[in-house]
């Protein structure tokens, strides 16, 4: 059984296009950067830069096989899926706070997801951010 699902990952493994496979082990985040395509790149690296202003205390880590940021817990990600980036606020309560600022993205529950082409405006990115931080501090504190 154990070796079937190691078999069936090696064979989606070799079906994933190059980058994916990339990002997928990625070990650092200019490992995963290095993996994606370079429209995608120039924006999650800009976006980056965005996030290690706002948050210049939080550690760049792999979590969830995606770049993300830790300042007393999880703080928030990015990612480059196929055919769109996404920035992950990683949590419901920040997105709720901020539903009329992201009124036209595309949200999910906890994400942004946006192209390439498209990138999110600088002053939204850092003020979610710095949202996260307080959210997390907060947290951290009534521990």
């Amino acid at each position: 059984m154990v070796v079937n699902k190691i078999e069936d990952q090696q064979e989606r493994l070799k079906e994933m296009p190059r980058a994916a496979k990339m990002s997928a082990r990625a070990e650092t985040v200019d490992e995963y950067l290095a993996g994606v395509p370079e429209d995608a790149r120039v924006a999650l690296e800009n976006l980056r830069k965005i996030i290690r202003a706002a948050a210049p205390d939080a550690t760049e880590v792999i979590s969830y096989q995606i770049p993300a940021y830790k300042h007393h817990g999880l703080l928030v990600g990015f990612a480059a899926p196929r055919n769109h980036c996404t920035f992950h606020v990683m949590s419901t309560a920040v997105m709720d706070a901020h539903k009329d600022e992201l009124k036209g993205y595309a949200v999910g529950r906890g994400s942004i997801r946006f192209r390439a082409d498209k990138p999110l405006p600088a002053e939204l990115l850092a003020k979610l951010v710095k949202a996260r931080i307080a959210e997390n501090e907060t947290r951290g504190k009534a521990r």
